[in-house]
């Protein structure tokens, strides 16, 4: 029998640590409230920094605040196999989306040191700064400086709702490092997920085996029409934008329905102008998601999208203006880091499936540069960003004994 053939993580130790860390930062029912860059960040990054060199790893953090633990191999010089996602949540978070990744890369770390084995790659964790982008937009923001896709100084530029930037947030609470941002190399990359959906609790399966990820398109759209008297204002005389927006939103839904499955698209932010209750709206201003694992579906939902609004804006007598406030294109996981999941959910018999991601998360950026996959383990009716999140012990055990297998084989096993 391999050494690879049942490999296992302490689940016990996993889920007090997943304990631990949510008291840093409790929320008001029941979940966690650690924004990024606020002194619960800064906390609870201190409790994961304790932890990690109690376990012998070596730290370093780059200019964004993103922190390296590294677990020396047998050979040093060769490229480390990284894992890893992100400790900060959104206001009304839950416990695992995120942490759980760290985490179970610490708990991958201690069960290594357990088993007294040794690998030929170095292994590093990563907590990557300000993946959720609720408090500084964009989201997976330092993630995207280190692949490139962010220019550091506008990255350090974004504020939040009360006008703190990034960057000083980030001095302020005593995590900006040295070391240059995205010069690290990487042999691949694993980042452990819970699902964020309900699929794989519908369908009974321990792990998503994650191939590709959504792109998408955020568009944020103004309809203009003219503030007028809810009562005396005759109906052929209108010129409602809030009507406006209820014809794109159902315009939205059917443009998604009529490519099933896979894609996805809904109104998100919503704001109304005078938003009075006497007064008919004279402007709305309201966000668009839309998202898809085909570049080609994708951009031809944004072209039926924009044609439609521009059809609706004309037959209601308004003005419409629609932008572009994000966008990224549907990401294919390295197929090797892939198979490497795959195998180790089937060496550790737990019943698993492809699955794409729905949701955005720093593995989609890395991928730009390094090998990289994602595991999901199920959470409880697909319930995420919120506090009510939930997953089981067992689940959690699960994902992470599957990154365990899959790092050991990806980084090599020293006999």
């Amino acid at each position: 029998m391999s050494l690879l053939s049942n490999l296992q993580t302490n689940g016990d130790r996993l889920w007090e640590a997943l304990e631990d860390m949510a008291r840093i930062g409790p929320g008001i029912a029941g979940g966690n409230n650690r924004q990024t860059l606020t002194d619960a960040d800064s906390e609870g990054r201190h409790l994961f920094r304790r932890w990690a060199e109690a376990a012998g790893l070596s730290m370093a953090v780059d200019t964004m605040g993103n922190m390296f633990f590294r677990r020396e191999g047998a050979e040093p010089d060769l490229d480390p196999v990284y894992m890893g996602s992100h400790l900060d949540t959104q206001p009304t978070g839950g416990k695992y989306d995120g942490v759980l990744g760290v985490l179970g890369a610490l708990e991958v770390v201690r069960s290594l040191d357990d088993l007294g084995i040794r690998t030929r790659r170095p292994i590093v964790i990563v907590n990557w700064t300000n993946e959720e982008g609720t408090r500084f937009a964009p989201a997976m923001l330092s993630s995207g400086v280190f692949a490139g896709l962010h220019d550091e100084s506008w990255a350090k530029s974004r504020v939040d709702a009360k006008g703190l930037r990034f960057g000083d947030e980030l001095k302020r609470i005593g995590w900006e490092g040295a070391e240059p941002v995205g010069q690290r190399p990487i042999h691949a990359l694993f980042e452990l997920h819970i699902e964020q959906g309900p699929i794989l609790e519908d369908e009974g399966i321990d792990i998503g085996v994650v191939t590709h990820g959504q792109g998408l398109y955020w568009l944020e759209v103004t309809l203009t029409g003219r503030e007028s008297h809810t009562g005396s204002t005759p109906m052929p005389k209108r010129r409602n934008a809030g009507l406006g927006l209820a014809r794109v939103t159902e315009l939205v839904h059917r443009v998604a329905m009529a490519r099933q499955p896979g894609a996805v698209g809904a109104i998100g932010h919503i704001d109304v102008y005078p938003n009075s209750r006497n007064i008919i709206a004279g402007r709305v201003t309201f966000t668009i998601d839309i998202r898809s694992p085909d570049k080609s579906v994708l951009d031809a939902m944004r072209a039926e999208i924009e044609a439609g609004i521009t059809e609706i804006a004309s037959d209601l007598s308004l003005e419409a203006s629609v932008e572009e406030v994000g966008h990224f294109d549907p990401v294919t996981f390295d197929p090797a880091c892939v198979a490497a999941v795959r195998a180790a959910a089937e060496r550790l018999g737990y019943s698993h499936r492809d699955i794409v991601s729905g949701a955005g998360h720093d593995a989609c950026w890395i991928n730009r540069v390094a090998p990289t996959s994602m595991i999901f383990c199920p959470c409880e009716g697909g319930l995420s960003h919120n506090e009510a999140e939930a997953i089981t012990p067992e689940w959690a055990k699960r994902g992470a004994d599957v990154l365990l297998g899959a790092v050991v084989e990806t980084a090599g096993v020293v006999a």
